[in-house]
């Protein structure tokens, strides 16, 4: 059954509660359903969802819930359920969850845990968040570089169960070097006394513990790797990154650009859950800047009063020529940001990309010239349609570099490009408009007496 009537008979179940329904429809939802309906629909009765789950299917749903919902139920938790249940969990989602705990309840879980256990969340929790080291899991399969096939396999068997991941074979010396690696087809179809020195590939793609994690997900996606190797500082194969936890590191960066890109600060957790002082504490601040961005434009009309007096008309098509420069320049800094975020664009590149943006603003600018110098001469005239037209292609120009250069200044200062918003490239090519525009009817039309 699809997720849409699997979530409608057990909210009727759980309305009826009706235990054999219940239990009947957990077992039947896939766990990242299963997590997805407390998350959102049954977070008063999310516990003891979970509790109809045997405790390894429990952990792997549990895995799937967002922070702050698995710092709620963690909370309610027994300290021995809350060690059985992280005891299940794949060492990247124990070591996030220990972090969301406090000092005093971390302290009583790790009496609880086994050795092996503590010290694999204490080396993983150590890493700063958003590098690659708070990324990663330890659970993989290494084997000596010098193991011959058959004893490599058994290995893998052996340590399979636990791994991440079997799908790639890292090869490290004796010290715990990473030396190569190899698919699990390649080590299937190998010859069984074949050394894994002689069959390994030595051309790896490899990050630090301290690579930012963006930076990790972006090489994942450009090798199309499975799972990407991380070392420490001497080359030693701590950890591995899978495609999965890149994905979702992806569609993190992806969100907080979109939320710059409309000067929004970085929301924590999800904005269902997020309070009301913190979305407007997170706009604010933005709004209140651009407001005063905004004065330059009213100061570009004030000084330009007697040739508004003088042609009143002027007023008409204003709206429509600061506008335009600023849908052009949005346009302009959303292709250019998306380009730098996704490697498809480099600083090194402004030179040649603006040539391409003015020969594109002079097409655009002329065609919405064209357009509405009609409604000009209609309007106002001939003279005042040539002044409008004139504006209006200076100002798509204008408004097309200062969309395409502001990502470039904002990255040489070591800024954000996202910051190069919508609203802000809209607030300086406003101001910009105003005084190209007046201050080419001044020139054309010239002031009475």
């Amino acid at each position: 059954m699809s997720y849409a009537v699997l979530a409608a008979s057990l909210r009727s179940a759980l309305q009826r509660q009706d235990i054999d329904a219940i239990r009947h429809l957990v077992a039947e939802m896939q766990l990242a359903d299963l997590a997805e309906f407390i998350q959102h629909e049954q977070e008063d009765t999310s516990v003891s969802l979970l509790d109809y789950l045997p405790m390894e299917q429990r952990a792997s749903a549990f895995g799937y819930l967002e922070e702050e919902t698995q710092s709620a139920l963690a909370a309610e938790m027994e300290d021995a359920t809350l060690a059985e249940l992280m005891h299940f969990m794949n060492a990247d989602e124990r070591a996030d969850l220990f972090n969301l705990l406090d000092e005093g309840r971390q302290q009583g879980l790790l009496r609880r845990l086994a050795h092996a256990e503590r010290e694999d969340i204490r080396k993983l929790a150590s890493y700063e968040e958003g590098t690659a080291g708070a990324l990663m899991t330890s659970e993989y399969v290494a084997v000596p570089a010098e193991a011959d096939v058959a004893t490599a396999l058994e290995k893998v068997r052996r340590t399979g169960p636990n791994a991440e991941t079997i799908y790639q074979i890292y090869c490290v010396d004796d010290e715990g070097r990473l030396q190569g690696t190899l698919s699990l087809r390649e080590l299937i179809l190998a010859n069984p006394k074949d050394t894994l020195a002689s069959l390994m590939t030595e051309e790896l793609v490899v990050a630090k513990v301290e690579t930012p994690q963006e930076e990790v997900a972006k090489l994942i996606s450009r090798y199309d790797l499975m799972a990407l190797p991380v070392t420490n500082g001497g080359d030693r194969l701590v950890g591995i990154v899978t495609y999965d936890d890149a994905m979702d590191v992806a569609e993190e960066e992806a969100t907080e650009d979109m939320h710059k890109g409309v000067s929004v600060g970085k929301i924590e957790g999800s904005l269902r859950s997020a309070s009301l002082f913190d979305l407007y504490r997170k706009r604010i601040v933005w709004l209140v800047l651009l407001v005063f961005a905004n004065i330059f434009s009213g100061a570009g009309i004030a000084y330009f009063e007697e040739t508004i007096e003088a042609y009143i008309a002027l007023v008409f098509f204003l709206p429509l020529l600061v506008d335009s420069g600023g849908n052009a320049g949005s346009q302009a800094a959303t292709l250019m940001v998306r380009g730098m975020a996704t490697g498809d664009v480099r600083t090194r590149d402004w030179a040649k990309l603006l040539g391409r943006e003015v020969a594109v603003a002079i097409g655009l600018g002329l065609t919405m010239a064209l357009a509405v110098s009609v409604v000009g001469i209609f309007r106002a005239g001939t003279e005042i349609a040539m002044v409008v037209a004139m504006s209006m292609v200076l100002i798509v120009i204008m408004g097309s570099l200062i969309g395409m250069l502001l990502p470039f200044l904002l990255q040489r200062l070591r800024f954000d490009p996202a910051t190069a918003s919508a609203p802000l490239v809209t607030s300086i090519a406003d101001g910009v408009g105003v005084l190209i525009y007046f201050a080419i009817a001044t020139a054309v039309l010239g002031l009475p007496g």
